[in-house]
């Protein structure tokens, strides 16, 4: 009686839900209403309510779209629509957290209206305002067991707000849970809506801070102008703008799209500068950042895009394929489980797939490789809810919250099993039906026909949406079915075997239909003739009704390192506190000079002294050096590598974007540049404008993250460009060399003109206070020194003419780049401060460098002029010692080559107070080398950095024993998987370089 009162009581609540959803709607009736009741009883069937929680012959009841009872062993109320659903199992309806349902693809003619001046910024777009998704993509979703999704936007960098959607048939006002929750970003632009800038990942990085800086001022100018009683002329009007308001203030999330672990870096890190409260959309590769994950709570959204299977099918292909993708292949299915294991908290989406088919496949495959089934289904369910703040009504199967249900067939997350129904607040949709029949078990088959077969035995056996079999003749092998294909609901059975037990060339099709115990149809021969035949079930299938998951990988026991690819570390390498290095030829590049049978003492990090027979302190690391040379880390102060873009060259000026800001420790030439006795680089932007980017020194700190490659407190630079390249672009001013000096001068007079209008404002505190802009901000560090110029070019006249405009304007120049005439005006560059950084001997690769000379170098010098050697090119800075022993033919001595790449090459990119020679108070960087540094014969056999041994010769040869091993167990768990033949997966690899550099 207790329990009839609790029932009619939600049933009453049901009524009046009803009726008050009835009273709220806004669109009439048309015709009569719709009087059914939605009242349902789900009967019989294995409910898992929450992860964790399974109730066996339970019921749940169904009104209104709400679950008014559930429980097992209940029988269903009176008046309700009843479902059978034993041996069935029912799970909470999934949710996806980051979905594409369509609907925002840019109008015919492009955006109108104040939106924004660059197209990629379509932040005021709203899924909910322009709801209209792809009901095919709804239909997709929903066949895997999403009743629920956050509609995210895809087009352009600021993309437009998500909104929370049920994935029913209703209209669009019914079907909005939480409209605009967040605001859509991502690090790649969209070609659909055109503009030119950015084009470049550091471009992208500077659009997204000069957008969060434009969206904090329009706040606070027009809170200005409306303070103002409206009396002052109004700032601009940007949609954009306007519906970033939110988010930089902190109050709505900010839902970073990411494609790769170091995109994850940098957007948690815009996150942290610009106040953001961040959400993450993966990239599948956070198991290469378990270590900086733990404690992080934001969330983070997964997806299941597990690769293809390299190409091992023949010793050539195997021997193509990196590392990097074999263990990328192996570990990528762990990565749910590894972030599980971290204690991070995560959703799964179906996004990010080829194809929405191989969700169910992949996410069994999470499940087998580590990932427990309550996690996968609370990944799908509670705690997308709660990312999503519908927990209250989704998530679980409770009374009162929305009737959003799955049903299968089997346990999803470890059976080859499907689902049946999915349930979306309480409207069934159908996805699979019951099987009619099943042809499995043991059939005896008869044929009258000659040419054929008298009899024959078919086993059909597997679960029923992957059978397999055999058919076999008498007195002869089993034939293995080739195919088979079931229409379960119709009866209809096709199969295809090779023709060779019936001496018949080529593949015969088995077909016919199956009633109950009898079988019946016709076999196809290759020759065009067709047999009937007819059959009888012999033997039963004893089977389970669908397959267990198995995945057919062994396993290993890959360790951890970073970057995840050859010579990967697992950890930093240990720092003695301290190290001497005994009895070597030290070539201190100081006033020391070359010292024989010296000693080189270091402490914490940092050179303490050269000098003989020095004592060794308690607990000294020794580095017997006896016959070896030792010199200072050899510095390189023109590189491309280790960045993901080189050029932004969407405008003709962008100092604001920042080499920094994309730097990738996924490059191998960083372990390759230790091993030739690089330890420092300044990796520079292209030469695609007029004024560039600004660059980045880093250290060759391999196996740590990006930003740890960076050297602290190292002066600013950015890179301008002189003569052909910046002024080759057809849609671009300039394209003349005189306009690149005026385009230059025209941005200095603007930038004072900034600087005045922000001087009068801070004075006067009048008006509508002025925009702070980063393009404008960095060509006055340019102009007032804060930010030195290093400039390619080749040309004597374009390097003077740039020369008298930095005494015009009084800023800086640091370095020229490349000087292939510099020697022509060396002492104009003594006078003026300039340093030179040229090659050893690379000229007549182009009109404008033609009158090259390999005596460059050697002029410079003997003019007094700061001179250093570079490469601009990822290979060659890997022997930079070769191209300072190049020197030796034009008659410079040994030291002083040496120094173009050592002292004199860290005074040209003025970083001379921290490295470049072995003085007391720099940085420990050394090189312990196998002869004479400038010998194309010696080998870098150690090379230290900050005091740590980065590379030695002995462990490299133990990484490589390591590598080999890897790829060996790797190669034959491919081939275990029977996946041989797939092509090889991932980016193609290869040297990287500038674009438009030379």
């Amino acid at each position: 009686m207790r329990a009839f009162r609790f029932l009619l009581g939600l049933a009453v609540l049901a009524a009046g839900s009803l009726e008050a959803q009835q009273s709220s709607r806004t669109e009439p009736v048309t015709g009569l209403r719709d009087n059914s009741t939605g009242y349902h009883a789900l009967v019989g069937a294995r409910v898992v309510t929450a992860p964790g929680q399974v109730l066996t012959n339970a019921t749940i009841v169904v009104r209104n779209g709400l679950i008014t009872a559930v429980g097992a062993g209940m029988a269903a109320p009176a008046g309700a629509r009843v479902w059978d659903l034993k041996g069935l199992t029912v799970y909470p309806g999934f949710i996806d957290a980051s979905a594409d349902l369509g609907g925002d693809a840019p109008p015919q003619g492009g955006d109108v209206g104040p939106t924004h001046w660059n197209p990629q910024v379509r932040a005021w777009f709203s899924t909910t305002a322009n709801l209209k998704d792809d009901s095919t993509r709804r239909t997709a979703l929903r066949s895997l067991g999403f009743g629920t999704a956050l509609a995210v936007p895809r087009q352009g960098i600021f993309r437009g707000s998500a909104s929370v959607l049920n994935l029913g048939d209703g209209g669009v006002r019914e079907r909005v849970l939480r409209p605009d929750l967040a605001q859509s970003i991502g690090f790649q632009r969209s070609f659909a809506l055109g503009g030119m800038y950015p084009n470049s990942a550091m471009g992208t990085v500077a659009l997204m801070k000069q957008t969060f800086m434009d969206a904090e001022w329009y706040i606070r100018a027009w809170g200005t102008y409306e303070t103002s009683g409206r009396s002052l002329l109004p700032p601009e009007t940007s949609e954009a703008l306007s519906a970033l308001a939110k988010a930089v203030k902190g109050t709505q999330p900010v839902f970073f799209e990411t494609t790769s672990e170091e995109e994850y870096l940098r957007a948690y890190k815009l996150a942290q500068e610009y106040k953001l409260t961040p959400w993450f959309r993966g990239s599948g590769q956070e198991y290469r950042l378990i270590d900086v994950l733990k404690g992080r709570t934001q969330p983070l959204v997964l997806p299941l895009n597990f690769p293809d299977a390299p190409n091992v099918s023949s010793p050539e292909a195997a021997t193509n394929v990196t590392l990097a993708d074999l263990r990328h292949w192996y570990l990528a299915p762990t990565n749910p489980s590894q972030v599980a294991a971290a204690g991070v908290p995560f959703a799964i989406t179906a996004d990010g797939l080829s194809s929405l088919t191989q969700f169910l496949p992949n996410l069994r495959t999470a499940v087998a490789r580590g990932l427990a089934p309550d996690k996968a289904l609370a990944a799908l369910t509670t705690v997308p809810a709660a990312f999503l703040g519908i927990e209250k009504t989704h998530g679980t199967i409770a009374v009162g919250k929305a009737a959003n249900l799955v049903v299968s067939d089997g346990d999803l997350f470890t059976e080859e099993s499907s689902v049946r129904d999915v349930w979306v607040q309480g409207r069934q949709y159908g996805v699979t039906r019951p099987p009619q029949v099943d042809p499995r078990g043991t059939w005896t088959i008869t044929s009258d026909d000659a040419g054929t077969f008298k009899t024959a035995t078919l086993r059909l056996e597997g679960p029923l949406n992957r059978i397999r079999g055999t058919v076999e003749m008498a007195g002869r092998r089993p034939v293995p079915l080739t195919s088979v294909r079931v229409i379960a609901e119709t009866g209809r059975l096709e199969a295809t075997f090779a023709g060779e037990p019936l001496g018949q060339e080529g593949a015969l099709l088995l077909a016919g239909s199956v009633r109950d115990t009898t079988f019946f149809g016709w076999l196809s021969l290759p020759n065009g003739t067709d047999a009937q035949y007819r059959g009888a079930r012999t033997e039963a299938f004893e089977g389970p009704a669908r397959g267990a998951v198995a995945v057919k990988v062994p396993k290993i026991d890959l360790p951890f390192i970073r970057p995840s690819m050859e010579f990967g570390r697992s950890a930093p390498p240990m720092q003695p506190a301290v190290v001497l290095v005994r009895n070597a030829t030290v070539w201190t590049q100081g006033p020391q000079g070359r010292m024989e049978n010296a000693d080189l003492l270091v402490q914490a990090g940092k050179v303490v002294r050269v000098g003989q027979k020095l004592a060794a302190p308690a607990g000294a690391v020794i580095v017997d050096a006896t016959g070896k040379h030792v010199t200072p880390g050899l510095i390189d102060p023109h590189t491309h590598s280790g960045v993901s873009a080189v050029n932004e060259s969407g405008f003709a000026i962008v100092p604001e974007v920042q080499m920094g800001d994309v730097i990738t420790h996924n490059n191998i030439w960083f372990y390759r540049q230790l091993a030739g006795g690089l330890t420092t680089t300044m990796i520079l932007h292209g030469s695609a404008n007029p004024i560039g980017g600004e660059n980045v020194y880093v250290k060759t700190r391999w196996g740590g993250l990006p930003d740890d490659y960076r050297i602290v407190g190292a002066p600013r630079t950015v890179k301008f460009a002189l003569g052909e390249n910046p002024k080759r672009s057809p849609t671009r001013y300039p394209n003349t060399r005189m306009g690149v000096q005026e385009i230059i001068r025209d941005h200095f007079l603007a930038a004072r003109d900034y600087e005045k209008e922000w001087k009068n404002w801070e004075k006067t505190k009048t008006g509508i206070p002025p925009r702070k802009d980063l393009r404008m901000e960095a060509i006055l560090d340019i102009l007032n020194q804060k930010l030195l110029v290093t400039s390619h070019g080749y040309r004597a006249d374009e390097f003077l003419a740039l020369v008298r405009l930095a005494e015009e304007f009084g800023f800086r120049i640091q370095a020229l780049q490349h000087g292939v005439e510099a020697y022509k005006i060396a002492s104009e560059l003594k006078k003026s401060g300039v340093a030179a950084i040229v090659w050893s001997d690379w000229g007549a690769f182009k009109l404008e460098a033609y009158d090259a000379t390999s005596y460059n170098a050697r002029l410079l010098i003997e003019a007094g002029v700061v001179t250093s050697l570079h490469s601009d090119d990822a290979e060659i800075s890997t022997r930079m010692n070769w191209e300072a022993g190049k020197l030796l033919r034009s008659g410079v001595d040994e030291v002083m080559a040496l120094s173009t790449v050592t002292n004199q090459s860290a005074k040209a990119i003025a970083i001379d107070n921290k490295v470049g020679s072995l003085e007391a108070g720099k940085d420990a960087d050394f090189v312990i080398w196998s002869g004479n540094p400038l010998s194309q014969f010696t080998k870098a056999e150690q090379t230290w950095v900050d005091g740590r041994k980065y590379f030695s010769l002995d462990e490299d040869k133990v990484l490589r024993e390591e590598i080999a091993k890897q790829r060996a167990q790797l190669i034959q768990a491919v081939i275990a998987a029977g996946v041989t033949e797939t092509p090889a997966a991932g980016p193609a690899r290869g040297r990287g370089g500038e674009g438009a550099r030379r």
